[in-house]
């Protein structure tokens, strides 16, 4: 038994662009298709894995520092209690005015981060940190050349490619601690032959960073007993376990022998009562990753959008329509009795600053 801390989920997505300099095999792509596949023959070598089944029916455009953006945040806000934004894409340090969009939720008082595969944050961060720039989470996809050219498109698959891109990574971690922007390396364990991968991240960038490991969406339990073996393996301690209520993250917080932390997260198996209830993929091979929380896009040629499901994005309202809809009150109200449930069952208070996920 270790100590339980709930945080409310009061987190708000913003897909802010579509482009990306790697081809991961395994990419959502936040649920919508590659937006430079519609005009460059042959596709662009990058996927999105859920694309066939889920419904999408917008192309991505890329959201701009602008009064549109600063109303749509203010809509969410007024609708959906929000304290941060975390900026997603694609890759957002490829947006030519990330600094922008910083600046802008920052200044609505809203705490700001971002994911990053780090090809190009060496270049943006010192602007956004002066911006407001809280914290970024690293995906790491390869701690070698040879392990992150093996998951990219053929496009891309080049050792000499992906040294780049990890030299690229190497930048951005240090130009972050300059810049005290909170950073951590997230990195998904699949089975047990990834531990000495994330090994190599503990040692090479552990004391720099927070190392984040987690679970396989497909997991069929391999998953959790390689997590497992890299947390014995490094002799590390479990100090604390993190429940995000109203969203299906959780995580545990361990304690290395050096004082370091380390994470291990997984999937709650979280479900809105009424928007999943009848969902043909609400089954336990079909729904990897539950209720994550909201997203927002601003589709081609169109509206902003706002999404609650990758698989189902043809569940994806206007911006307009989303803050009039059930559906908001239905989020509303499920955050709010999960944080009451939660705190009941472990008899705890909610923490009230939310966790980047």
């Amino acid at each position: 038994m270790i100590p339980v801390t709930v945080v409310p989920d009061r987190t708000l997505r913003v897909k802010i662009i579509d482009a990306c300099g790697l081809a991961c095999t395994f990419c959502h792509n936040e649920g919508t298709p590659v937006a430079a596949d519609r005009d460059q023959p042959g596709g662009s070598g990058r996927v999105s894995i859920y694309l066939r089944t889920n419904g999408a029916a917008f192309l991505p455009r890329r959201i701009d520092a602008d009064v549109d953006f600063a109303v749509a945040l203010a809509a969410i806000r007024g609708s959906l209690p929000t304290s941060e934004v975390h900026f997603t894409g694609g890759e957002p340090t490829l947006h030519p005015d990330l600094p922008g969009l910083t600046r802008m939720a920052h200044r609505l008082g809203l705490t700001v981060g971002l994911t990053s595969n780090g090809e190009n944050g060496a270049a943006v961060i010192p602007d956004c940190a002066a911006a407001g720039l809280d914290r970024v989470n690293l995906s790491v996809f390869g701690t070698t050349p040879e392990e992150l050219a093996s998951v990219q498109g053929p496009r891309l698959a080049s050792p000499r490619l992906a040294q780049r891109k990890l030299d690229a990574l190497g930048a951005t971690i240090e130009t972050a601690a300059r810049c005290g922007v909170r950073v951590s390396a997230n990195i998904v364990v699949p089975d047990s032959t990834h531990v000495p991968r994330v090994l190599r991240l503990v040692e090479e960038y552990g004391r720099t960073v927070i190392v984040r490991m987690l679970v396989s969406l497909e997991d069929d339990g391999s998953s959790l007993l390689a997590m497992r073996e890299v947390v014995n393996r490094l002799r590390a301690v479990p100090v604390r376990r993190v429940i995000t209520a109203g969203a299906s993250d959780q995580r545990v917080l361990y304690r290395l022998p050096d004082g370091h932390p380390l994470y291990a997260k997984s999937i709650r198996p979280v479900r809105l009562p009424v928007t999943c209830a009848e969902c043909r993929f609400n089954n336990d091979r079909d729904c990897h990753e539950g209720y994550y929380g909201v997203r927002l896009y601003r589709a081609q040629d169109g509206p902003f959008m706002v999404g609650v499901c990758l698989r189902r994005m043809d569940l994806c309202l206007s911006l307009g329509e989303f803050v009039m809809s059930q559906r908001c009150r239905e989020v509303v109200a499920f955050r709010e009795a999960e944080e009451a449930r939660l705190a009941r069952q472990y008899g705890v208070g909610a923490a009230r600053e939310p966790l980047t996920r």
